[in-house]
C-alpha cells in the first residue's frame, strides 16, 4: 500500500462487505429457540469437561493446583519490598535508628514522618516513627539511604487493618525484644554486603 491511499481520507471510496445477520426473530418461540442455538454449542462443553477433568485430577489424584492460603504460602523472593522491618542491636536491645532523618527526607511519596528527642545519657532517640502505608509505594529508597541498616524491608505482606491507623505504627515494625536472638539481618534491600568487614575501615573512635 502506498502513501498516497493512506492519506487518502475519503471513506466513501472504501468498499465494504456486509455480513448476513439473519433475520430478527419475531415470535417469542422464535426468540428462545435462537438464545438456546446460540448458547448451546460444541464449544461450551469443551470447556466444561476441561474443568470437570482438572476437578476430578484435584479430587482423586491429588494433583493440587493452587494454594491453601494462609495456611501455605508461595515463596518470595528475598528482594521483596513488603512491609518495614525496624531492627535493634544486638548487644544492647536498643532499635539501630539514630533519628538522622534521612529516611523521612528521602521519601518520595511523603509517607515517613519522625521526632526525635534526647534520653538521659544524652543519647538521640526516636520519639515518634510512623510510616503511612496507605501512601508507601514500596521503592526502597529509605532501606538504601539509611546508614545504619535500621529500617529493611521484611517479607511480611499482609497488612489488613480495620484502622488505617494500624498501618504506620512503630512497635509493629520494631523487632520484639524477647524474639532478638532470632532476629537475622534480611539479605533484601539494605543488607550487608558479603564482603562488608573487607570495605570497612576500623577508626580510632570504632565502637
Amino acid at each position: 500500500m502506498s502513501l498516497e491511499q493512506f492519506k487518502n481520507r475519503n471513506v466513501g471510496t472504501q468498499t465494504y462487505t456486509a455480513i448476513d445477520a439473519g433475520t430478527s426473530p419475531e415470535t417469542g418461540m422464535a426468540q428462545v429457540k435462537q438464545v438456546i442455538t446460540r448458547s448451546f454449542k460444541g464449544e461450551l462443553f469443551v470447556g466444561l469437561w476441561v474443568v470437570m477433568k482438572a476437578m476430578l485430577k484435584a479430587l482423586f489424584k491429588k494433583d493440587m493446583h493452587t494454594v491453601k492460603y494462609p495456611f501455605e504460602k508461595m515463596p518470595i523472593s528475598p528482594r521483596y519490598r513488603a512491609i518495614h522491618d525496624m531492627l535493634r542491636l544486638m548487644e544492647s536491645g536498643n532499635y539501630r535508628c539514630i533519628g538522622c532523618g534521612l529516611c523521612e527526607k528521602i521519601c518520595i511519596s511523603n509517607c515517613i514522618s519522625m521526632d526525635t528527642r534526647y534520653d538521659e545519657d544524652q543519647r538521640k532517640e526516636v520519639s515518634e516513627y510512623t510510616i503511612n502505608f496507605g501512601r508507601c509505594i514500596f521503592c526502597g529508597y529509605c532501606a538504601e539511604v539509611c546508614p545504619e541498616l535500621a529500617i529493611v524491608h521484611g517479607p511480611r505482606y499482609e497488612n489488613a487493618s480495620e484502622q488505617r491507623a494500624g498501618f504506620s505504627l512503630f512497635d509493629d515494625m520494631l523487632t520484639p525484644i524477647d524474639q532478638l536472638n532470632l532476629q537475622q539481618e534480611y539479605d533484601g534491600f539494605g543488607a550487608i554486603s558479603p564482603n562488608a568487614d573487607d570495605n570497612i575501615k576500623q577508626t580510632p573512635l570504632a565502637y
